[in-house]
């Protein structure tokens, strides 16, 4: 049987050939082999949130929309930077313009009667203990919609680390189990490749929030997952 991978950060000796060629090595496997799927999964406590805010503004014109538009949009960015939200941290997603029709009832017609344009901003807050805060202000600010958060973990690299070594133990304990129920004694690796994501529950809302203020929004950040999943190629070997 044989088997193809790709050998990156390898020391290799290879004669003149085509680069691509040059980087597909072929392994022979002398034993039957198994290919097997994992995934670990470690949760943690998140450190960081992200939610999108803006603004929309109508006038009957394009130009005054528009001019109406970014007086609004620049008081919800100086808020938020003043909220102590980094300008790293801030950036501009959409800005939009459209028409604006009403529907008469009588005519059974649209009717244009101006335009709208919205502005929209994402913002990553580091302190999540004042996110239920941060929203309430910039909506008194004058954002007209908010969606989010979704919270994430800034360095989940020991949480990476920690899923991957248990998805490699247990990819290697289920691929003894068959081995040996094959009269095998051992396996070796013939391949591996890693994918990775990130799972958070949806945040759950409850009175005894993060917030100080009371007519600010509750906000609870449960657990993030790192996930690590792992596909492996193993040769049963005696």
């Amino acid at each position: 049987m044989k088997f193809s991978i790709l050998l990156a950060g390898a020391a290799l000796v290879f004669t003149p050939m085509n680069v691509a060629q040059a980087a597909n090595v072929e392994i022979v496997a002398q034993n039957p082999v198994i290919e097997l799927s994992v995934s670990e999964q470690v949760d943690s406590a998140p450190d960081t949130a992200t939610f999108s805010t803006g603004v929309e503004s109508k006038a009957k014109t394009a130009t005054q929309a528009l001019r109406d538009n970014s007086v609004q949009a620049r008081k919800v960015i100086d808020r938020l930077k003043s909220l102590g939200i980094a300008e790293k941290d801030i950036q501009t997603t959409g800005i939009n313009l459209r028409a604006d029709y009403d529907y008469d009832q009588e005519s059974r017609e649209n009717r244009f009667v101006g335009y709208v344009v919205s502005n929209q901003v994402s913002a990553t807050v580091r302190d999540i203990s004042k996110l239920g805060q941060i929203l309430d202000a910039i909506v008194s600010s004058g954002a007209t919609n908010l969606n989010g958060p979704s919270f994430s973990i800034s360095d989940d690299s020991k949480l990476k680390e920690v899923a991957r070594e248990r998805a490699l133990a247990s990819a290697k304990a289920r691929a003894m189990s068959y081995a040996r129920s094959e009269g095998y004694t051992g396996v070796r690796v013939l391949s591996i490749s890693e994918g990775m994501s990130h799972q958070s529950d949806a945040p759950m809302m409850r009175m005894n929030s993060f917030a100080e203020s009371a007519g600010s929004p509750p906000v609870a950040p449960g657990q993030v997952g790192t996930v690590v999943s792992l596909s492996l190629t193993y040769e049963m070997t005696r």
